[in-house]
């Protein structure tokens, strides 16, 4: 058996990770503030000084399942501020679009037991220009682009280090660690190297006592002691790097000038040191914090190599056998690869499909959030909130999260959010569907979901409602995973699938406004894609039936009864349940004919578009005729049945058969049940054909969604003629705006007027494919629209996957559209290759926008490079 796949078998070889986040100021669980202010209460000039509470942060950083325990790498070049221990950002007060990192990294490879892991950071030999990138960004406007680190001209000489970071387990608790520095300039250039192991602060708040210890052994090695961690010796292939040692505690006299007895060796000892020289280490050369302090010259255009091992034992040659595993694990890594890949021939598409692997894998991250504890404080340490004004989360009170959670990105986003974590799940299941299932599985546990049956949405507001494609996800998962093992987890789906009965229940009782199955739920994870905030309490009675709302109920109905029926091949019982959601999705198809009032519905016959409605107080309606990705949601609402799944469901099709009899007014208004598709298949769709056939024209003309690179969030229509609405007295203008937006709804961080969005994108891609399988070659449509030249929604779907994927390969002329025509990241031999999946993508060009390393739901890319399965 492949060694990789063997070590998969054994969950020890899980319990060390790339587990540290790159950020952990700036987020809801450190803000211990009296006005509920994240980013400025832990911020990144205090975080160096700041003990945090619930986490840790650090440069390529490793821990325990538990983050007891950490390693990151930190570095100097003698002429920063302060030792480079964390990625640097602007928080999003500072952006003018937002929170936005400003540094250049890249995850280059990981394996799913994390036998092997390696990165790429670019680190600046000058001073790094953090107040000019503060700066210049205060002063720009939300219109125009935000100022990059590449901007600042500092990589222009090839004045910096590519620093690579490799990680080779030799067993489940022994790290081997190699630092290879190049200096890519042309003059020798200084480089401090502190590879740093601390212990996660839990003594300080009040519950506990115990801690840890590190401290000096012999040269070039540091004890480890703690009684629930495994390794015990921190070894340094350089014996003569200095060993220092300082407390992972708050520098409380130089954050608040207050006295803190009994110790003067704070977190920031170790960096007051190599900076100042201060007085700020332990002579004694212990504590709860300690780096080993390599100093090298690095000559010009060569480079070095510093080598550690984080091992469970006493090791007289710590390094004897360190090259051979490294070259097995790195071996393993691609005989791993390799497997997975057999189907991708092309280079280009397998190097990006396996960096985007390693990013779903470098972007795991332990998360410890117990919301009762945060909303109360520590016995040692309150937690002034005003509960008179809003203090956030309340109502989560059950909440206690302290998991290994994949992250959408660790530096912009440090904390998952439910509806990203659905889409990270279909790549991750190629790799490992076990950690797949069981990040589906956790999200409804009874510490995550509410009482109510309300999944969390994410920490800066758990009851932010997202769209509800956990149901899709697992059934995408489990369907994966089966054909990949051979046998279907059907203790994993049942399990699943109970819990979300729950979660579709709230939808039904929360979000259904009137009782007629006509959703709203506010922006639902497309921020700012309507007129105005979509979240707004409106005036006398008025309220907003959305398209999009209603449409991902529809899907999730399907995807239920899609799950109950695979179920009842097993299980007789769940054909009572796919019955019920059979119903259930034609009542939503009904209500958005007409809204549950037999007038106006969500689909625009002269536009041939569904628009949202905006219901009035004295029982007239509006159509808000903004032709946006809202519109082509519906289509996500298509499941097709091969006629051989009903023979094995008799009660099914007694009570389907009475449906059609008895209730013509459902049946008539989807796509006709009775008349089997290619092979005998059955058609469940919003769209009928006409209307679908409509749809696409819309979607596949150029001059609305279709770009190079993939559908536009909102149609490019709005360009030249934006479109104009009013709402309580307030004139909304919405343009098309294919790259970052100039609106400041949501924080003003909101960017789906126009951009190309993967997850989106991929449910479009997906569906297509699905009406493909029910129509084949009888129905074809323009691509694009007004071309004369007729697709199969097969090749039409192949067509918009090959335009994803185009974002990031290189075009005739070597480049890459992520890059943004960026000459260097194009073409120089130390950045071309290298791939960044960024968290959505001009509209226009297909530049990377946003967070650069949401690796999460834009790796859906990895699985449109494999060939397709079969629905």
């Amino acid at each position: 058996m492949i060694a990789e796949k063997q070590r998969l078998q054994n969950t020890d070889w899980k319990n060390w990770g790339p587990y540290v986040s790159n950020r952990q100021w700036g987020n809801v669980r450190e803000d211990y503030s009296s006005n509920g202010d994240a980013w400025n209460f832990a911020n990144h000039n205090n975080a160096e000084s700041y003990a945090y509470r619930w986490g840790e942060e650090g440069i390529a950083g490793i821990s325990d399942a538990k983050q007891i325990f950490c390693f990151a790498l930190s570095f100097w070049n003698k002429k920063d501020k302060m030792v480079k221990e964390r990625f640097f950002g602007l928080s999003n007060p500072q952006g003018n679009h937002g929170e936005d990192i400003k540094e250049i990294f890249y995850y280059l490879d990981n394996t799913p037991t994390h036998s092997y892991m390696k990165m790429l950071y670019k680190y600046p030999i000058n001073a790094f220009p953090y107040d000019e990138i503060r700066a210049e960004n205060a002063r720009r406007s939300k219109k125009e682009p935000e100022y990059e680190i590449f901007d600042t001209g500092i990589f222009d000489k090839d004045e910096y280090f590519d620093i690579f970071i490799e990680y080779a387990k030799a067993d489940h608790n022994d790290f081997l660690v190699r630092i290879t520095v190049f200096n890519r300039s042309s003059v020798d250039a200084p480089l401090v190297v502190a590879p740093t192991i601390w212990f996660r602060n839990n003594w300080k708040w009040g519950y506990n006592t115990y801690k840890g210890e590190t401290n000096a052994s012999h040269e070039g090695c540091i004890n480890v002691l703690h009684d629930s961690i495994a390794i015990k010796k921190f070894y340094s292939r350089d014996t003569n790097a200095e060993s220092v040692f300082c407390e992972n505690e708050t520098n409380t006299p130089k954050l608040y000038g207050a006295p803190y007895p009994g110790n003067t060796y704070f977190k920031d000892g170790i960096n007051d040191y190599i900076i100042y020289g201060s007085n700020t280490i332990n002579p004694e050369k212990r504590g709860t914090k300690a780096s080993f302090v390599v100093d090298e010259v690095i000559e010009a255009g060569s480079s070095k190599s510093f080598d550690f091992r984080l091992s469970p034992q006493d090791l007289d040659e710590p390094f004897e056998n360190f090259d051979e595993i490294f070259s097995s694990r790195i071996e393993e890594a691609n005989e791993f690869y390799e497997e997975i890949q057999n189907d991708v021939v092309d280079e280009d598409e397998r190097n990006v499909q396996r960096q985007a692997f390693a990013g779903l894998l470098w972007n795991k991250q332990f998360y410890h959030y117990n919301v009762g504890k945060w909303l109360k404080g520590d016995p040692n340490y309150a937690a002034p909130r005003d509960f008179n004004n809003y203090v956030r989360n309340t109502e989560w009170n059950h909440l206690h999260n302290k998991d290994i959670i994949s992250m959408p990105d660790k530096w912009e986003y440090p904390w998952y959010a439910t509806w990203d974590l659905a889409f990270h799940c279909v790549p991750f299941s190629i790799i490992d569907a076990e950690f797949a299932k069981g990040q589906l599985l956790l999200l409804t546990k009874e510490w995550y979901m509410h009482p109510n049956g309300q999944l969390p949405a994410y920490e800066w507001n758990l009851s932010d409602v997202n769209p509800p494609v956990h149901a899709w996800s697992c059934f995408r998962v489990f369907k994966i995973d089966e054909k990949q093992n051979g046998k279907p987890d059907l203790l994993f789906l049942e399990k699943v699938f109970q819990k979300l009965l729950l979660n579709f229940t709230w939808w039904v009782n929360r979000k259904d406004k009137n009782g007629k199955n006509i959703f709203g739920g506010g922006f639902l994870g497309l921020d700012n894609i309507g007129a105005f905030d979509r979240n707004m309490i409106l005036k006398d009675g008025q309220h907003l039936e959305q398209a999009d709302g209603t449409s991902w109920m529809a899907m999730y109905a399907l995807n239920m009864m899609r799950i109950a029926m695979e179920l009842a091949q097993y299980y007789q019982v769940y054909e009572d349940m796919a019955i019920k959601f059979f119903e259930h999705y034609l009542y939503i198809a009904e209500a958005m004919e007409n809204l549950g009032e037999g007038t106006k519905g969500l689909w625009n016959e002269e536009d041939g578009f569904f628009y949202d409605v905006l219901q009035l107080g004295n029982g007239d309606s509006v159509s808000l005729k903004l032709r946006s990705i809202v519109g082509l949601i519906p289509m996500f609402a298509v499941e097709i049945i091969d006629h051989h799944l009903l023979d094995k469901m008799p009660n099914f099709v007694e009570r389907m058969e009475w449906v059609l009899k008895n209730k013509p007014e459902l049946t008539k208004l989807v796509s006709h049940w009775e008349e089997e598709g290619q092979g005998r298949k059955h058609l469940m769709s919003i769209l009928r054909k006409t209307r679908l056939t409509k749809v696409l024209s819309r979607m596949l003309d150029e001059k609305e969604f279709l770009s190079d690179y993939g559908i536009r969030a909102m149609s490019k229509v709005y360009e030249e003629n934006p479109f104009v609405f009013s709402v309580h007295g307030t004139e909304n203008i919405v343009y098309y705006t294919p790259g970052e937006s100039d609106s400041r709804m949501f924080g003003g961080n909101s960017n789906w007027r126009g951009p190309i969005w993967f997850p989106i994108n991929f449910l479009i891609v997906e569906s297509l494919q699905r009406f493909h399988f029910y129509y084949g070659n009888s129905l074809k449509v323009e691509l694009p629209t007004g071309s004369g030249d007729k697709r199969n929604l097969d090749e039409v779907a192949h067509n918009i996957s090959n335009r994803l994927c185009s974002i990031f390969l290189k075009d005739e002329v070597g480049q890459r559209p992520f890059n943004g025509g960026n000459a260097k990241f194009n073409y120089d031999e130390n950045f071309k290759d290298y791939i960044t999946f960024f968290e959505y993508f001009h509209g226009d060009n297909g530049r990377g926008i946003g967070a650069s390393h949401q690796t999460g739901w834009t790796a859906t890319v990895a699985k449109l490079m494999k060939p397709r399965m079969p629905f």
